[in-house]
């Protein structure tokens, strides 16, 4: 993939991994959209970093989702690049009946919106020549941690959905690469930290972004980053490690 002179859009764009490759594609020198829920926070990252386009966007919101897609077309025809990055990561105890509004958030922004986002835009990023659709999932996708069983099923689903999807657009330009970043220190998860102001720990999120950027210049369709490409290599295997009596 070439890193420059692209115009990409990001979901889940202004805080850890899609800020992260949102300067990163910047500073390539590609012209970068990013989309989130807080408003103030669109506008922080506009004062620091001039160039970037901010559009306010939940995209748990099917009509939402909809106009996101209506508008980049219109106002950035030459958008060529959709990184579906949004998630969220939340414990459930199924031995216990669930909070089914939990649920749904969880699915629908780290599953349902990649799925409808990425059909809303096929046919646009079709008509380009060079166009890809990067989806983040996460090495938990190979082997999940079982305090948080919904996040990983999402992640597990949201790789076969980009295998397949790969397979449905090979007759076109479009790439469809998925990222899988391992536990990366940004403020994912920070719904069931009591300490808001509490990072994740993991993998430096500078490193992991060095890595993920080079896997995508190489053209590394699935790119298992640092831990994760144990977790893909091994699967159930390391099960019982992260998950022990």
């Amino acid at each position: 993939m070439e890193l420059s002179g692209n115009t990409i859009l990001i979901t889940g764009g202004t805080s850890g991994i899609g800020l992260a490759f949102a300067v990163a594609f910047m500073k390539a020198g590609s012209t970068v959209i990013i989309c989130g829920r807080r408003e103030d926070r669109l506008e922080q990252i506009k004062r620091e970093y001039p160039s970037v386009v901010i559009r306010r966007c939940d995209v748990t919101d099917d009509r939402q989702r909809t106009e996101l897609a209506e508008w980049v077309v219109s106002a950035y025809p030459d958008m060529n690049i959709l990184m579906n990055n949004a998630g969220i990561q939340l414990p459930a105890d199924l031995t216990k009946p669930t909070d089914v509004g939990s649920l749904r958030e969880e699915v629908e922004t780290n599953f349902i919106a990649p799925v409808h986002l990425g059909s809303l835009l096929a046919p646009h990023l079709a008509t380009k020549e060079k166009a890809a659709i990067i989806n983040i999932t996460s090495g938990l996708a190979f082997v999940p941690l079982a305090f948080m069983p919904v996040y990983c099923a999402t992640k597990a689903a949201l790789h076969s959905l980009t295998l397949s999807l790969r397979y449905q657009m090979r007759h076109t330009n479009v790439k469809v690469f998925e990222v899988a970043p391992p536990s990366t220190d940004t403020e994912l998860g920070h719904q069931r930290r009591a300490d808001k102001t509490q990072s994740h720990g993991g993998m430096p999120l500078a490193d992991f972004i060095t890595e993920a950027m080079e896997a995508l210049r190489d053209d590394m369709l699935e790119a298992p980053i640092a831990q994760s490409k144990g977790l893909r290599a091994k699967g159930e295997q390391l099960f019982g490690m992260l998950n022990p009596e």
